[in-house]
């Protein structure tokens, strides 16, 4: 309930940008209507970056629709942790293209009343894109060490665009300043040549930059939850990372980078490594807790170990027939086993001996696959081999904790 409820937070912020995004795209004479559009990419590369937030937050919604209907709950468990780098990935994504949409509707209001130069709007605009792509492709890597890596940084990103932005709207209120005292000359100097009655309509300035963070845009509702553009900064909000964080769903690095973002400048400007005391807080005193630092395998000074393929891919075709593609391809079902323990249940290190015994991890797990068709009399179901996998992997002490693979 905790992952369907955090994915749900998401897709409501996907769907609220793309909806203004699909507004500015349209929009006279603002960024659609300028320079013969030449705005318009800025647009197509949110709508494009929208496409694999969405696609993945519907993966992994199919993940865990499967974890509901599977029946052991380690495997359940396991599915919802096979999903989590996509929901942060999601998460992360969003973030910055709220940020994103910020730039834009600004640059578009800018454009529509004349208030900024359009070359450099224009040119702004591009740096901006160049500061968000690499965390973006990082993001949509879906590669674990690279979303947990590209989230840890999104603060500070996320802080240093909020600087961004203050400068380029103060700039254009100063614009606007200067073109409003241009206007009102202008109308002195008709009234006192042509005796004119003209009352020209000025542009409304824009106020000064408050200090709220970048893309949050908090405000109070009448219950007193604090909302944000993306997520609701709620008891329960907090209570549902604590759980994903808890159960190895969701990472350390991307639930301090939401609390850190909805938290405001303070804590996004902290230093990385130990966890900030804000986030700690609101995550919860617990050994869980305490006992967590943001840092990867290169910072706790160990190599990685092999990667085991729980279905063996030999027999990927066999699989495939039983639904086992896309988000649930066997390359999906991958575990982290050190040396000696992936040489023992393939009976030692030369595998081709190890064949021949009869335990040998491949040999077991496709014989009682197969003896499990034979007595149903059908083919069996995607669900139905996860609970037999999980089944065996609990025998062979194997890690119910799913990596992707990443050789050929």
């Amino acid at each position: 309930m905790a992952f369907l409820g955090a994915l749900d937070e998401v897709s409501v912020s996907s769907r609220r940008l793309s909806s203004e995004l699909s507004r500015l795209e349209v929009s006279h004479p603002g960024v659609a209507g300028v320079g013969n559009g030449i705005f318009v990419r800025y647009v197509d590369y949110g709508e494009r970056q929208l496409r694999w937030i969405d696609a993945e937050l519907a993966a992994a919604t199919r993940l865990a629709t499967t974890a509901s209907e599977v029946e052991d709950p380690d495997m359940q468990l396991a599915l919802l942790r096979l999903a989590g780098p996509r929901l942060e990935a999601a998460m992360m994504g969003a973030f910055l293209m709220a940020v994103w949409f910020d730039f834009l509707h600004l640059t578009d209001a800018a454009l529509s009343r004349h208030l900024y130069g359009v070359e450099t709007l224009f040119m702004n605009m591009d740096r901006i894109q160049r500061m968000i792509e690499p965390t973006m492709t990082a993001l949509s890597s879906l590669e674990p060490e690279q979303v947990e890596a590209a989230a840890q940084d999104v603060p500070a990103l996320v802080g240093h665009l909020t600087g961004e932005f203050a400068t380029l709207r103060e700039a254009i209120r100063k614009g606007a300043e200067v073109l409003q005292k241009a206007l009102a000359l202008k109308e002195a100097m008709e009234a006192l040549t042509m005796l004119s009655a003209l009352r020209f309509s000025l542009p409304r300035l824009l106020p000064r930059a408050g200090p709220a963070t970048l893309g949050v845009g908090f405000m109070v509702s009448s219950n007193g939850v604090m909302m944000g553009t993306r997520i609701v900064v709620s008891a329960e909000w907090v209570e549902m990372m604590r759980q994903l964080v808890r159960a190895g769903v969701l990472s350390v690095p991307a639930v301090s980078a939401a609390v850190r973002i909805q938290a405001g400048q303070v804590l996004m400007a902290e230093a990385h490594g130990e966890l900030p005391r804000g986030v700690r807080e609101a995550l919860g005193d617990s050994p869980e807790v305490r006992g967590m630092r943001v840092t990867g395998k290169t910072g706790a000074g160990m190599a990685e170990p092999p990667r085991h393929h729980v279905m063996p891919k030999e027999f990927r075709e066999w699989f495939e027939k039983r639904g086992f593609t896309g988000e649930m391809d066997i390359n999906k079902f991958c575990v982290r086993l050190e040396q000696a323990h992936h040489e023992a249940i393939h009976g030692g290190g030369d595998w081709k001996l190890g064949r021949t015994w009869p335990g040998e991890w491949n040999r077991m797990l496709m014989k009682v696959l197969r003896d499990a068709e034979v007595e149903a009399g059908r083919t069996l179901t995607r669900n139905e081999v996860l609970d037999i996998v999980a089944r065996y992997m609990k025998e062979y002490r194997i890690p119910m904790k799913f990596v992707r693979w990443r050789g050929p």
